[in-house]
């Protein structure tokens, strides 16, 4: 049995961010994801401008500015014939070294090139990779914990040891571990999660504009290598009619022809452009509060909580919350691995993580009915259309213009 200080289960944002975090202060970290890299993944690809200076932390800013897409300066809105946009609102980043001015904006990047850059980073700050690896059982023994994992293909078994144990491994997926809540009954209101690169878009490079259709929200953004990345979530009971309307079509091209059927701006700049590669979906996905530590086992990411993806702060928050956990580890070190000090970081970073991010939960929230509501978002678009700037105090209360303020990582410079 190989035993570590910590074993994070995960290798996207939040799990490579922690494991970086950690390995760089001295700490012995396992990182277990189940997936081989470069991976695709349904994602809005969006990183907003407060996660930047802890890309630079990380030490993967200057890789990703290098690949990702052009900054993002606009926030738009295309629903039903409408195509509105205003400015992005810029960050204030308290307590962070300021930005150069060419990057006090967002960027996206697709995720088979930002997971491989984060989890490259956590490899050379000391994190031993199990890869591909899918973690299928804890347990407590005494103070620390004793998990068992299993490799992809063969089907190989070891025995993990750890002090704490980070989940990070998201929320769609379901399985046997204490912070994978069991599937709840199939719902109407379920939501389904499609993406899908496309080539020759045009989509103007510095805007980003929120989709509105019947029964469901998106996103389009210009992302690395003249990409334009399209996002959407879709009622499960909508998702049934476009079927039904389209019988002959796969499920992810009948949501994109009730997409274009419905919003006017999705159908004028993606007209004479080319898929790249395969629609990938996902789902149901499940926003809303988790769970943030039970003595030794903390939660970051989408395990922690998730943000319905109207908001584009999905990496955002994932990386982020990976911070705020890390800097308590890291900060009461001794008292985590003697065990009386794990309650209290808990309990401290479950605090920092509802002041920072529980807004934009209930923000997300409020906007995603909003969307997928004729009635609501014709009325959106009527008082948008006199006051567009409100487009840019919306996306501020969804998080694009609040760092973390004072967060400091030892180690992570």
């Amino acid at each position: 049995m190989k035993a570590y200080d910590a074993l994070v289960i995960g290798g996207g944002p939040a799990g490579a961010s922690a494991a970086r975090l950690l390995a760089g202060a001295g700490w012995s970290v396992a990182l277990v994801e189940k997936a081989g890299f470069p991976r695709r993944k349904v994602c809005g690809e969006f990183i907003s401008a407060t996660s930047l200076p802890w890309l630079r932390r990380l030490g993967v800013a200057e890789s990703f500015l290098a690949q990702a897409g052009p900054e993002i300066r606009q926030v738009g809105l295309y629903a039903g014939a409408a195509t509105l946009a205003a400015e992005m609102p810029c960050p204030v980043l308290t307590g962070a070294e300021p930005e150069p001015e060419t990057q006090r904006y967002g960027r996206a990047l697709g995720r088979e090139h930002l997971d491989a850059l984060l989890l490259a980073a956590a490899a050379r700050a000391g994190a031993e990779l199990w890869q591909p690896w899918a973690m299928t059982g804890i347990e407590r023994r005494n103070h620390d914990f004793e998990c068992t994992a299993v490799a992809s293909g063969t089907r190989e078994t070891a025995r993990l040891s750890a002090r704490i144990v980070i989940a990070a491994h998201g929320s769609w997926e379901r399985g046997s571990l204490p912070t994978q809540a069991p599937p709840p009954p199939a719902r109407a209101s379920d939501l389904f999660a499609f993406k899908a690169h496309f080539r020759h878009g045009d989509v103007p490079q510095a805007l980003m504009p929120l989709l509105a259709f019947p029964g469901g929200y998106g996103g389009l953004v210009n992302t690395d290598r003249g990409r334009t990345s399209l996002s959407c979530c879709i009622r499960r009971d909508t998702l049934a009619g476009c079927r039904a309307r389209w019988p002959r079509l796969r499920a992810a091209e009948a949501v994109f022809m009730h997409l274009r059927g419905a919003c006017r701006g999705v159908d004028l700049v993606l007209a004479s452009a080319t898929l790249e590669g395969a629609w990938l979906s996902a789902g149901p996905i499940r926003p809303g509060l988790r769970m943030f530590h039970q003595e030794g086992l903390f939660a970051i990411g989408n395990a922690a909580g998730e943000a319905h993806p109207i908001v584009a702060e999905g990496i955002s928050m994932a990386i982020q919350s990976a911070v705020l956990l890390c800097e308590r580890l890291i900060a009461q070190r001794d008292a985590v691995f003697a065990g009386p000090g794990r309650a209290a970081v808990g309990r401290a970073y479950a605090t920092a993580w509802r002041r920072h991010f529980a807004h934009r939960v209930y923000a997300a929230a409020v906007f995603a009915q909003l969307a997928m509501r004729p009635l609501a978002t014709g009325l959106a678009v009527a008082l948008l259309e006199r006051a567009p700037s409100l487009l840019t105090a919306g996306a501020g209360w969804a998080g694009k213009a609040r760092s973390l303020g004072d967060a400091r990582i030892a180690g992570a410079a």
